[in-house]
């Protein structure tokens, strides 16, 4: 993936040269320790089927955008910030080992909600009634390193000619969504979403002035299954076709880089699997196996590898794998009451350890071992692990705060807990940390600022 190892100690060879070896070398040591401290503590920073399109015109706005960066060689301006060379995607740095920092004071969030045309309602937070916005104010900080500072221009830049899209569950769409309001500001010219293609499964963002597409394919389960249809689905039992992929997947073999997720779809205990090739999904004669759901998602995993192998050039196409997504719908995971979840949670759990009841490790384990298999056999596909930076955000999920697609019963209003999304994401919020930490590995940085 291109990484770039900086040396820790490289910053003063010109001084030791020059200068008393012994003074310079214990006020060398004192210099690193302290920028290595503060590095650590203190860094500044439902669908329709219905095609809808809408078209922006827009000019570059974001003053959060460093207009001297050289986009051909530095994608990321966060060296700038910190003056000394980062330890992010490097061998000795583990990204998604960390903590939460409020950080109200550089530059989240990346993106306001109103000024986002393309957000979803069910992702408004604040345009849907939240009153508290401390959530889109925390910044992720690794453990011992850290990770480029997002540059919307230079990103945008790389991405120039290229096709990236997002495949799975709701919670990828999420994601895209996010990704389309980081950028949006940063791209001049026209831009045009577009949902209701391959009926109803594709959503597009193109910039016509760029050739930049940004698309999301809903595929919750990657195989062919019974929740096909985005807007259309049962969620009382899943039916798959667990060797049946590629109706879904000659749509994805363009793109310049994939990002895959599959997890929420397969907490049901049981899983059916179709027996016959005739049998409809969904239809009343169907004749299926049933398995539990975690030999099923190895199973679909080993499908998806399989076409990944046979399909993918992983020398023309990067690919990526997003970790599993906490729902935190058992406020007593962190103290709180029965029969309660995320409603009214403004303040993440500070535990950086914490580890909600709905999150199934045993998934993750499948889900690592699948794409250690596929490197072992030459095609890498990074897996952004977001897993456990995602256990301590109760805070930032829309809970009733979203587009309604029905008015609230008045026990509903009398029990919001019992309406609560708890499973998506407010944004800005929690994705756009995902996306930053994706675009760390998209586009590595090559260069340190004023080298």
């Amino acid at each position: 993936m291109g990484k770039k190892h900086h040396s820790k100690g490289s910053w003063d060879t010109k001084t030791m040269f020059h200068c008393s070896i012994v003074m310079f070398f214990l006020g060398g040591v004192a210099t690193l320790t302290f920028y290595r401290n503060n590095s650590n503590q203190e860094v500044a920073t439902t669908s329709s089927n219905v095609k809808i399109t809408l078209t922006t015109t827009d000019t570059i706005t974001n003053p959060n955008i460093d207009t001297d960066i050289n986009s051909n060689t530095q994608v990321f301006d966060h060296q700038r910030r910190l003056k000394i060379a980062p330890l992010s995607l490097t061998d000795n740095c583990d990204l998604f080992s960390g903590k939460w920092v409020h950080d109200n004071k550089s530059h989240y969030p990346l993106y306001k909600e109103d000024e986002c045309p393309y957000l979803h309602g069910d992702l408004a937070c604040l345009t849907y009634g939240r009153k508290d916005s401390k959530f889109q104010q925390w910044r992720w900080q690794p453990h011992g390193c850290d990770f480029p500072r997002f540059d919307g221009k230079a990103i945008v830049e790389r991405l120039r000619g290229k096709r990236l899209l997002f495949v799975g569950d709701s919670v990828n769409r999420n994601q895209w969504d996010s990704m389309m309001c980081m950028l949006h500001s940063s791209i001049p010219g026209k831009k045009r979403v577009s949902m209701g293609a391959l009926n109803g499964t594709l959503y597009t963002f193109r910039a016509s002035d760029y050739n930049i597409s940004i698309d999301y394919y809903w595929a919750p389960m990657l195989v062919e299954s019974n929740g096909d249809d985005p807007s259309n689905h049962r969620l009382d039992h899943r039916t798959i076709r667990i060797k049946s992929i590629e109706k879904h997947a000659k749509h994805w073999v363009d793109a310049d880089i994939l990002v895959f997720n599959t997890y929420l779809w397969w907490r049901l205990p049981v899983i059916k699997l179709l027996k016959s090739a005739g049998s409809l999904l969904g239809g009343p004669n169907q004749v299926y196996d049933e398995v539990d759901n975690i030999r099923a998602y190895k199973m679909v995993l080993e499908t998806w590898s399989k076409w990944v192998r046979t399909h993918i050039d992983p020398s023309k196409t990067k690919m990526f794998f997003m970790g599993l997504t906490a729902t935190h719908s058992r406020a007593t995971d962190w103290g709180g009451n029965k029969n309660e979840g995320c409603y009214g949670e403004t303040e993440p759990v500070m535990d950086d350890q914490f580890w909600e009841s709905g999150t199934d490790p045993k998934m993750l384990r499948i889900l690592e071992s699948s794409l250690n298999k596929l490197q072992a056999k030459g095609v890498n596909v990074k897996l952004i692990n977001i897993t456990q930076l995602t256990q301590c955000r109760k805070d930032a999920h829309p809970t009733v705060h979203r587009k309604l697609w029905r008015p609230l019963t008045e026990d509903q209003k009398k029990n919001p807990q019992r309406a609560s999304d708890c499973t998506h994401w407010c944004l800005p919020g929690v994705p756009d940390i995902w996306n930053e930490l994706l675009l760390a590995y998209i586009f590595p940085a090559t260069k340190i600022a004023g080298e």
